[in-house]
């Protein structure tokens, strides 16, 4: 008796045609002649990739957003840059909660996997609380910096800037309209700008789980290993990133040395904290050391922390292989982190992760390299760890990339945004273990 093809729409499948559609949605809206100040749209190519990079909160642009979009097509960025970041089925929660309509356990299930979450218990309730927290966090961001751009541009102008900016950086978008690819630099030792729009990167970074229980430890008086973990780790690393590339760049005539000393740390800071997948700069990023490059590589790699805006392996994976490294060296057998053991079956899905992350990024570069001849390796690295880890940090080779180069990319934020093993499970037709177990037998490692 044959056995009937089944394809069934299990959360991962979901999520991915969720986020095609979305990335389709916009890349149509981007191509009418509303979208672009040319009154001629974007070419499909370029829309889409566009598209893709806001949906995917990356920010790599082949044009500048500033001068080439008008106010229609940056708000419909905008747009996509919110759906991407917070996603889709948090919206399509938000509306059921509008029209009355009870969340069903599928949805729950859907809800679960999008925010990375352990279980499905409580998880709507998070829900509500992730929308009204990221509408705090974009509004009280948008005044800061509207207060600050009105300074040197109109109110009204401000106060677009102000909120367009504030959003992209919770979001971890990286997305800006400051025009011809500055970023902030002209913002660089402006303590006001740098510490709102890296406090949102943080903020949008941790994870929304983290947010919830931070929230909620007034009542708990508990913090689970995953946040503590998430906390410290990401403090050692914007903490570790910062003094590196202020020691690194200290004598850089091109970037940390003609600043104050408050400016050399203002923008040693905000480099590291906005290579957690963030995309902004204030800083040059060509006009970098090659030693600060491959740390901000590194940087970009692990990315920011789960169930957040960001991307890249995470945080908590990066800290779980860490950990059971350092029990093979003490002779260990468990992973322990505040005297709580690890399952081992999460290092085991670290582990997946890290080297399908790293496999993504490697044959990218190297694919990379062949559609985009006489291009510097580190560029062409740097570029690929950036869009895998939806970073959108460039050093100039997105917006000369060829027609095929920018396909690449395209799938390389996709795969990011949405991780390596959510898409592979996504992918797979029948995922079942094995009914039996195969003898054991040793091999030599090391």
């Amino acid at each position: 008796m044959k056995r009937k093809f089944s394809y069934s729409m299990d959360p991962p499948k979901i999520l991915v045609s969720g986020f095609i559609f979305v990335i389709f949605l916009g890349a149509y809206l981007l191509t009418l002649p509303v979208a672009t100040k040319d009154g001629e749209g974007h070419s499909f190519l370029n829309a889409l990739f566009t598209s893709t990079s806001a949906t995917c909160v990356t920010g790599l642009v082949v044009v500048d957003t500033g001068t080439t979009f008008t106010t229609f097509g940056q708000l419909v960025i905008l747009s996509l840059i919110q759906i991407g970041g917070l996603g889709f089925m948090t919206f399509a929660t938000l509306f059921a909660f509008l029209i009355r309509k009870r969340i069903s356990l599928k949805e729950r299930l859907i809800l679960q996997e999008a925010f990375n979450y352990v279980t499905i218990e409580g998880v709507v309730r998070m829900v509500k609380r992730v929308v009204l927290f990221t509408f705090v966090c974009e509004v009280v961001g948008g005044i800061l910096l509207a207060i600050r751009f009105s300074f040197d541009m109109s109110i009204g102008k401000a106060a677009y800037y102000g909120f367009f900016h504030a959003i992209s950086n919770f979001n971890n978008a990286g997305f800006d309209l400051m025009g011809e690819y500055r970023s902030l630099t002209g913002y660089v030792e402006d303590p006001l700008v740098v510490l709102v729009i890296c406090s949102l990167i943080i903020i949008g970074g941790i994870g929304f789980v983290v947010i919830n229980e931070v929230y909620e430890y007034r009542q708990t008086k508990r913090v689970s290993l995953h946040t503590k973990l998430v906390l410290l780790t990401t403090s050692i690393l914007v903490g570790g990133g910062t003094i590196l590339i202020f020691l690194l760049e200290f004598h850089n005539p091109k970037t940390l040395e003609p600043l104050s000393w408050s400016g050399k740390f203002l923008g040693s800071l905000f480099q590291a904290v906005t290579a957690r997948t963030a995309g902004s700069n204030t800083l040059n990023i060509p006009d970098l050391a090659n030693t600060t490059l491959f740390l901000i590589v590194f940087l970009m790699f692990i990315g920011a922390s789960p169930g957040s805006t960001g991307g890249g392996i995470k945080t908590t994976t990066f800290a779980t292989l860490v950990g059971a490294m350092l029990s093979q060296i003490k002779g260990k057998e468990e992973v322990v982190f505040f005297k709580r053991r690890m399952d081992h079956k999460l290092i085991y899905k670290s582990l997946t992760v890290i080297l399908s992350s790293l496999s993504v990024v490697i044959i990218v570069t190297m694919i990379l390299t062949v559609t985009e001849p006489g291009k510097e390796f580190l560029m062409i690295l740097f570029e690929a760890t950036s869009a895998f880890a939806t970073t959108g940090l460039s050093m100039g080779l997105t917006p000369d990339l060829s027609p095929v180069g920018k396909v690449i990319i395209i799938m390389t934020m996709f795969t990011g945004r949405l991780g390596p093993l959510t898409l592979a499970i996504a992918l797979t037709l029948n995922r079942r273990p094995d009914p039996f177990r195969y003898a054991e037998e040793k091999i030599m490692i090391g």
